[in-house]
């Protein structure tokens, strides 16, 4: 549901009126050719910006009303065109210019859009200052055409959370199935990139929430090394964690907004020591896999209990093996203990990390104890799907210099890691493949979700890169697969995950 203010609703009709009766049709364009257009003076940003309003209308707000987009951008219109008379007198920033893209709605942003999380609580919260990788979209010339809708607060609310529903937002439909979930957290990032509502979008992860919702919607996603990309300004789990990453329906798509999304930010001393490529779309070719070694995982969460999915990853792996791949088979990598570990952590830094991040923004409510206050005060409207029983378990917590904290940081850490690390420099592989994801499940607000197979967590909690690319299809649901490695691999795994996406080609748009 778009926010419903007399700015918003009035920049809606006005670019419909302005779209209406176009023959454009920009679905399924990548951003290089869009560029090519607006090089050649076919279209403009303008243009551009207008026939993904329209589509947002008809399709996102009606129709199936997929509701990915939280609330549409007043000033894109405006921005769009003063980066098309730009181009015209001075040429293009670069590949982004014009291109409109979606964030997620915990990204911070310095104009008439809020900053929300998907919560009531923060409904009303227009932070002072954009987010770093909001200030490098901008300097890239891209339009932020709007907010999308996630699960509220990255879903770590309630232990019964449907991926996907926010009390700001409602909940977000999968464009395949809209009974089934779009996963989560950034599930609206994931479904307006399936459904072409926007151009390429940002979602940030914890574990799972860029890679869950990019495979279960059928697109490409990259969760980068932790560091990679700035983590300032945007609303935080678990600062061990946390990323944001790059949605697209194409691999060189998401490369493209990776290389504008990286850069050192004084704010963030992780990026301090990030190794940054200049360009990750760079030398990008149909035989990246070829002479590449890669190791198999087979029996990590589930993988494999769902026989259609089990027949895509054997397809997958033989796609591997065509194109030139020596595949390692059946690689072991021992993760006991290491999701109890990551939970503590993650309930020790959501409180300490929220607590930092609502103070410093001068949010409307300045504390995790204030915001479970407020849902309580509220619960009718913010609660009437799921609780706050996570929200509880973390403001229990002490402050991170309590040893259950620190071993289970160490632990966490060291099982991820030496479980990666181990199996790369056993078999000398380049990368490692996973299932990322089973068919989405039904939409259960009684009972939530029913997640049973996904490979997130190693990536997540080493802070090692991973990217889903679409595999196949299990009764008309998509199903991805991971590329994950080394830190700083990200180049690599992108040559990678390209040439096995030129491979085999299985992206297909929902038929809406």
């Amino acid at each position: 549901m778009i926010r419903s203010s007399g700015i918003l609703l009035a920049f809606a009709l006005l670019a419909l009126t302005a779209c209406s009766g176009t023959e454009s049709d920009f679905t399924e364009t990548s951003i290089a050719d869009l560029h090519d257009q607006l090089q050649r003076g076919e279209i403009t940003s303008v243009e551009l910006v207008d026939w993904y309003v329209d589509r947002i209308a008809a399709i996102d707000q009606a129709g199936p009303a997929l509701n990915s987009i939280i609330e549409l951008n007043p000033d894109a219109r405006g921005i769009a065109l003063s980066l098309d008379r730009e181009w015209q007198a001075a040429g293009p920033r670069g590949p982004l210019h014009g291109i409109p893209v979606v964030l997620k709605a915990n990204i911070d942003t310095a104009d008439q859009m809020v900053t929300s999380a998907g919560s009531l609580a923060l409904a009303e919260h227009v932070p002072s200052e954009d987010a770093f990788i909001v200030k490098r979209l901008r300097d890239a010339g891209a339009v932020i055409l709007g907010k999308a809708n996630l699960s509220e607060w990255a879903n770590f609310r309630s232990t019964r959370s449907s991926s996907g529903w926010s009390s700001v937002g409602g909940q977000t439909l999968n464009p395949y199935d809209p009974a089934r979930t779009p996963c989560g957290s950034s599930s609206g990032s994931g479904v307006a990139v399936a459904a072409n509502l926007t151009v390429v979008a940002i979602g940030t992860e914890t574990d799972g929430s860029v890679v869950c919702p990019a495979g279960i919607n059928g697109i490409v996603g990259i969760k980068p090394t932790l560091g990679l990309v700035s983590r300032s300004g945007i609303i935080p789990i678990a600062h061990s964690q946390d990323t944001a990453g790059p949605m697209a329906r194409t691999v060189r798509d998401a490369a493209l907004l990776l290389t504008v999304m990286t850069g050192v930010d004084a704010d963030d001393p992780a990026t301090s020591d990030a190794e940054i490529h200049h360009d990750y779309s760079a030398n990008l070719t149909a035989d990246g896999l070829n002479g590449k070694r890669i190791g198999i995982l087979r029996s990590f969460y589930g993988a494999g209990s769902n026989p259609n999915v089990e027949a895509i990853y054997d397809a997958s792996i033989a796609a591997l093996e065509e194109q030139g791949a020596t595949l390692v088979d059946d690689i072991e990598i021992t993760t006991d203990g290491m999701n109890d570990a990551e939970y503590e952590v993650l309930l020790y830094e959501f409180k300490a990390d929220l607590n930092n991040y609502l103070s410093a923004a001068g949010a409307p409510v300045q504390s995790l104890a204030e915001i479970i206050e407020y849902n309580e005060a509220n619960a009718e409207r913010v609660m009437p799907v799921f609780g706050q029983e996570i929200f509880l378990a973390a403001e229990e917590k002490g402050p991170l210099s309590d040893a259950a904290y620190l071993d289970a940081l160490a632990e966490s850490k060291r099982i991820a890691r030496d479980g990666i690390d181990g199996a790369i420099e056993e078999h000398q592989l380049d990368a490692i493949i996973a299932i990322t994801n089973g068919p989405a499940w039904m939409i259960d607000h009684a009972n939530g979700d029913s997640f049973h197979i996904g490979s997130s967590s190693l990536a997540a909690i080493s802070g090692y890169p991973n990217i889903t690319v679409p595999a196949g299809f299990a009764s008309g649901l998509p199903i991805g697969v991971s590329f994950v490695g080394k830190p700083w691999n990200e180049k690599q795994l992108i040559e990678i995950a390209y040439a096995f996406e030129q491979a085999t080609g299985v992206r297909r748009a929902p038929e809406l």
